[in-house]
């Protein structure tokens, strides 16, 4: 596990970016945390580290948008889903286990449907802080990824 603090959107997005370095082909990136916490300005920042030019936004409406980079990635947002199954109409499999990296946010809503090795990333606004600030929490879920919260552990200790 890994626990990050940011203190504003630019430290957040860089933070994804240098994880976004690291990640590779198949990787899975569940992100959670409540609305504003910071989950799109991550997610933008991991596809930048994956070499994606364009700007990042929210597929809130398209629940998936693709980006070309290094590899194919894949950001999802089940916010407006009501049922977990209906990531069946969109091939989900095709996106949790292909040859790309995945962003999901809102992943605590599809739990169920996460393989058993994935990056968890929770992200938090403490209370009484400062309104840009965040905790955010990393959890390496199965063996492939441990390796990376490592590598992140190295390269965050410059800070975020």
């Amino acid at each position: 596990m890994l626990l990050v603090r940011t203190e504003s959107p630019q430290q957040t997005f860089e933070l994804g970016r240098r994880l976004g370095q690291i990640l590779l082909p198949g990787d899975l990136v569940c992100l959670e945390g409540d609305l504003g916490t910071g989950k799109t300005c991550l997610a933008g920042g991991i596809a930048r580290g994956l070499g994606v030019t364009g700007y990042v936004s929210s597929p809130s409406f398209n629940i998936v948008n693709e980006y070309e980079g290094r590899f194919p990635v894949y950001h999802i947002d089940v916010y407006r889903l009501e049922d977990p199954a209906e990531l069946e109409e969109i091939g989900y499999r095709d996106y949790f286990f292909g040859t790309g990296v995945t962003v999901v946010e809102w992943a605590d809503k599809i739990k169920e449907l996460v393989p058993d090795e994935c990056l968890w990333i929770r992200l938090v606004r403490p209370p009484g802080g400062e309104v840009d600030h965040r905790e955010i929490t990393i959890h390496a879920v199965g063996d492939r990824y441990r390796c990376r919260i490592e590598r992140m552990k190295t390269d965050v200790g410059a800070g975020p």
